[in-house]
């Protein structure tokens, strides 16, 4: 076949129009042969011999879109020094940008003899590894924009391609479960009614089902085992694999984009999928062991395992570093997504032992012109010591709050001594951020996510229920702080399932309520359940999909009434953190822009926080206070709102402020149903917030028409999350 010299950048297969440069880096290499595939499996074979800074390439002008392509690497193997080349092992190209079929964990995909580990295995590989396949990297982006929406406008749901789209009934079969499903009119239409700005996708990098899983008849259904940090995972394709999953990956971005709708991917840079020392030559392990790996630096057979798989990315070297940094602009220049959610991201902050937060990594996003224009959400800890770093990452930086999460759950499940926490997640996380200039959108809040407890599950198990994943129960996390509401999980107790359905309607509005930006974990507001298990990375099946057919209307008709009321209103999307300091009015004394209410109406002192029995509180939010500006200069008002908690299991009586506050106001949430879309309440009335519940109240305005109940009209007389008829409860008002 005929080669040219072709170009030692960009590295990867990259078609031109004519024909396909293909650049691969190994310092570890002596000689390297490129290897395409025909359709018959036929191999053949062009040594890459020019080198330029350790970057082997050549232009091949008859190459096309559609190819299967691997590499061999000839070299030293001596796992003692770190050195584990084997040209009898087909590899993947780590900047493949699409890849096609699977490994099936055949013993020549490892360098050594099952039984034997110091022993040297060298069976051809190819015919059990996965090709990477030269794409066609021209798509008619027309019409599509960044769209840029604001943190605080924000409103994220992390969601699994399949797991959203499998058994969704208005999606056609051939596309459930793929990246066209997710771009289905109905599925946009659900986001949208949700008041969705941003759908967070878990792993669709190619990823590999691992072995373990195969033997018990289970899948890595989560995705966090990546071999391809370029392209987009195969199985979610429902046009194929020999390019077209990019083809179909840029579709759905478009029409997400189009629908108002930013995507933000779940990336896992911290490891890749060939495990420790034990496990297949795949990919980076064979190219070069010692610059895309942390090795133990005493023993180089070895790996350093910050992740809990085996291995860790070597962020210390300048080719792992540029391989981060390329697929990230790879994935914002040429597939148009618009931020990431990095897995455990303290991970990539160990240039040496301990995290540190201005790493390399971190000062090469800083400084990219593209890179650091996108969201970056870090999940803020690893398994390492000293790996949990909520509220320490950099500036531009957004964190999972974990903090968050285990607060509201706390206050919601009753704990003793959580009101002040609540008070400081519920704000916005001040005592995390503030520190380092950020703002209250620094905190990405979320009460469940995929790993743990489903909101119903949340609310309906004490204990984690992972029979299904073979571990005899043992994995998973054992403390939850989660609550069965009086009976472990499915039960016909009319006043457990109202419970239930009550404390899910606390948290969803908690969440969207408080300052920060809110996370929906998927299905969370149709009711999904998991039946207990809150490790369901194994569990590709209907216990993990949403079943549509059996949502909760009216807890979606909740969500998304919640939802407009925070888009309505930017006292509850403020772009700075409360300070407490008074607000010019018009009339009268100066009110701060945040007060927090005793159920007299007084303020609260130091000490009230301090009781392990207080359950309960209220804050006034002054719609005064926002600080901020909208586009044009002029300063942002709203009206002012007042919000009770109660955690407490039984009714608690409050005092609403004087009229120095407001004469009158309006309910407009209570998550018990008994005082929304009631009469108005006058300064210094006495109000009856029912037992785990929150009522929000808003400064009364007469309405020019008659009010439209619409959204308490549709929430009675339905199916609750219990799948029992509901009584007529007005939640929304």
């Amino acid at each position: 076949m005929q080669s040219w010299p072709g170009s030692a950048y960009p590295l990867g297969a990259t078609y031109d129009g004519s024909g396909t440069n293909f650049a691969l880096f190994s310092e570890a290499a002596e000689k390297v042969e490129l290897c395409l595939f025909d359709e018959d499996g036929t191999e053949t074979r062009i040594e890459l011999a020019e080198v330029d800074a350790y970057v082997w390439h050549a232009y091949l002008p008859q190459v096309q879109p559609g190819q299967r392509y691997g590499y061999r690497v000839h070299g030293a193997y001596d796992p003692e020094k770190g050195w584990r080349a084997n040209p009898n092992k087909l590899l993947l190209d780590p900047y493949a940008k699409a890849t096609s079929g699977e490994i099936d964990w055949d013993q020549s995909l490892f360098s050594y003899t099952f039984g034997d580990p110091d022993s040297q295995n060298d069976q051809d590989s190819a015919g059990h590894m996965t090709y990477g396949v030269v794409i066609n990297p021209f798509f008619d982006w027309s019409g599509d924009r960044k769209l840029r929406i604001p943190y605080n406008e924000s409103v994220i749901y992390e969601a699994h391609v399949k797991g959203l789209t499998e058994l969704h009934p208005a999606v056609p079969e051939e596309q459930r479960g793929t990246y066209a499903g997710v771009a289905h009119p109905a599925v946009i239409a659900h986001l949208n009614k949700l008041g969705v700005t941003a759908i967070e996708l878990m792993p669709v990098h190619q990823f590999v089902n691992d072995s373990v899983l195969i033997d018990k008849g289970l899948n890595n259904y989560w995705g966090y085992n990546t071999i391809g940090f370029f392209a987009p995972h195969n199985s979610y394709s429902a046009t194929g694999d020999r390019g077209q999953q990019v083809q179909e990956f840029k579709g759905m971005v478009k029409a997400l984009h189009a629908a108002g709708i930013e995507v933000i991917l779940d990336v896992v840079y911290n490891h890749t999928a060939e495990g420790n020392h034990l496990g297949p030559t795949l990919s980076f392990r064979g190219i070069d062991n010692a610059a895309y790996y942390r090795l133990v630096e005493d023993d180089l057979r070895y790996y350093m395992d910050y992740t809990g798989t085996g291995n860790t990315l070597n962020v210390r070297h300048p080719h792992s570093l540029q391989l981060i940094m390329d697929s990230l602009r790879y994935w914002v220049t040429e597939m148009h997504v618009d931020g990431f959610r990095f897995d455990l991201a303290s991970a990539l902050a160990r240039e040496f032992y301990d995290v540190d937060r201005l790493s390399t990594f971190f000062e090469l996003v800083q400084q990219d012109p593209v890179v650091s224009q996108v969201k970056l959400i870090a999940e803020p800890w690893d398994v390492g010591p000293g790996g949990y770093q909520v509220g320490n990452f950099p500036p531009q930086w957004t964190e999972w709050n974990g903090k968050y999460r285990d607060t509201v759950r706390d206050f919601w499940r009753g704990e003793p001594s959580t009101l002040g926490e609540f008070a400081n997640r519920f704000t916005g996380s001040a005592d995390l951020y503030e520190h380092s200039g950020r703002r209250p959108v620094a905190s990405i809040n979320f009460v469940t996510a995929h790993d743990g407890f489903t909101l119903r599950d949340l609310v309906s198990y004490n204990e984690k229920h992972n029979d299904a994943n073979g571990e005899d129960n043992n994995d998973g996390e054992s403390h939850n702080r989660s609550w069965n509401s009086g009976a472990e999980g499915p039960t016909d107790d009319a006043k457990v399932l109202g419970l239930r359905a009550r404390q899910q309607r606390n948290f969803i509005a908690t969440l969207l309520l408080s300052q920060g930006v809110p996370m929906l974990l998927h299905g969370d507001e149709l009711g999904r359940t998991q039946q207990g298990n809150n490790n369901t990375y194994a569990q590709d099946s209907e216990l993990t999909w949403i079943h549509w057919d059996s949502e909760d209307q009216p807890l979606i008709e909740f969500t998304a009434a919640v939802a407009r009321l925070r888009k309505e209103h930017p006292t509850f999307r403020r772009s700075r953190f409360f300070d407490g300091r008074p607000v010019k009015r018009g009339k009268g004394e100066p009110l701060p822009d945040i007060v927090w209410l005793d159920s007299d109406a007084s303020e609260m002192q130091p000490e009230d926080w301090d009781s392990s029995l207080s359950r309960s509180v209220g804050v006034f939010l002054n719609g005064q206070g926002i600080r901020a500006r909208d586009l044009r200069g002029n300063p942002l008002s709203d009206v002012h709102f007042l919000i009770y908690f109660n955690a407490h299991d039984e009714e608690q009586e409050f005092t609403l402020p004087s009229a120095e506050y407001s004469d009158c106001w309006d309910v407009v949430i209570d998550t018990a149903g008994e005082a929304a879309d009631s009469q108005v309440f006058t300064a210094s009335a006495p109000m009856t917030v029912e037992a785990r519940s929150m009522v929000v109240l808003r400064v009364h305005q007469e309405p020019e028409t008659e009010p439209d109940h619409s959204v308490a009209a549709s929430l009675t007389a339905q199916a609750d999350s219990s799948g029992q008829i509901a009584p007529p409860i007005p939640f929304v008002a």
